[in-house]
């Protein structure tokens, strides 16, 4: 007999995992420290698999017929707070569910470098939160937003697709919009988000032009923006943001980009020696020096002026290897397959 949905997120949640996948003809599995594991030998079906589907989509389930995917986040019996993917595959629906913490954390216990802890207290600009998908950018996000609404006096609007993590205003008023429910479109949401007079903006993923354009603009105005990117480091960041526009604006764009970037979060969640896992951070505290090397689009020696830039705060993604090493909290080998320049943290993890 196959189990419910609430036995196999209560059992999920008990293994540790942060992931679930639903797939018809396998066993449901469980990403667990990075790596899938079925949840016992139970294979399901694909009239199962529809049926947990229409559990977790209720009403919306129709739009998986419509367009083939359904991006949502949901309460499921626990209480637990899911992110939800249902999508039509060759067998029929599966799913992918990313669980979430039970609470927002604390951002003193996310272990980030020291400066990100002086982010809430910004005034205005663009702090970018990049890595590769699961790698912690929402949770960190949540975080510094959850800071903010405990000591500062603002109005926080988020627009998410979907909205992931419940805030409950303490000093901060809070909106939290989801494309597709509470706005037509991220573009919708977008043209009328500095019409509500925000201090504080969170925008889910900078996915397109008319994304990096909003937010560069609300930075100039005085507005503080938060948004993720799917980079591997801050160099990256900077030229995808500066990509997605026509040749003959990128110059403009790197000028706006120059003058409104704050800081650049790069973040991999890596096996921890004993089980779990642990945040490697890259930071790039933006300075006048690398103000100038964006604004003359001379990117590739961001790079270096990160690795120099310690008493401002920034620090390398290799360095951060190399730090997490001699902690014994990583392996050499997870260090090494981690790192940018892989010769460096050799010779920096070498016995």
């Amino acid at each position: 007999m196959a189990a419910t949905l609430t036995e196999i997120i209560t059992t999920a949640r008990a293994r540790r995992a942060s992931d679930i996948h639903i797939c018809p003809g396998l066993p449901v599995r469980f990403r667990i420290d990075g790596e899938l594991h079925d949840m016992d030998e139970q294979r399901a079906t694909a009239l199962e698999c529809e049926l947990y589907a229409k559990e977790m989509a209720g009403e919306e389930f129709e739009g998986i017929r419509r367009m083939g995917e359904l991006d949502l986040a949901i309460t499921l019996p626990g209480p637990i707070r899911c992110r939800i993917n249902l999508f039509h595959q060759r067998n029929g629906i599966s799913a992918a569910i990313r669980l979430l913490a039970d609470e927002i954390p604390d951002l003193d216990m996310l272990g980030l470098p020291p400066a990100v802890h002086t982010f809430p207290d910004l005034q205005r600009g663009i702090v970018l939160v990049t890595g590769e998908t699961g790698s912690g950018k929402s949770t960190t996000l949540a975080a510094l937003l959850n800071r903010i609404n405990h000591t500062h006096r603002s109005h926080i609007v988020t627009l998410e697709d979907p909205v992931e993590y419940i805030y409950e205003p303490k000093l901060c008023t809070i909106n939290q919009r989801e494309v597709g429910v509470d706005t037509a479109s991220y573009a919708n949401g977008l043209r009328a988000i500095l019409r509500e007079d925000p201090d504080v903006i969170l925008i889910g993923e900078m996915r397109d032009l008319d994304t990096i354009e909003t937010a560069l603009t609300a930075a100039e105005t005085g507005h503080l923006v938060f948004a993720t990117l799917h980079t591997n480091s801050a160099a990256e960041a900077i030229d995808r943001m500066v990509a997605v526009f026509p040749e003959g604006r990128q110059r403009q764009i790197r000028l706006q980009v120059s003058t409104t970037l704050m800081a650049v979060l790069s973040q991999q969640l890596l096996p921890r020696k004993g089980g779990g896992r642990v945040a490697a951070c890259e930071l790039m505290v933006v300075t006048p020096a690398i103000r100038n090397l964006i604004r003359e689009g001379k990117t590739p020696q961001i790079a270096s002026a990160v690795a120099t830039s310690a008493s401002e705060g920034s620090i390398s993604m290799d360095n951060s290897l190399i730090n997490l090493y001699k902690q014994r909290v990583i392996s050499a080998e997870t260090a090494r397959l981690a790192a940018h320049d892989t010769e460096y943290v050799k010779r920096s993890t070498m016995y």
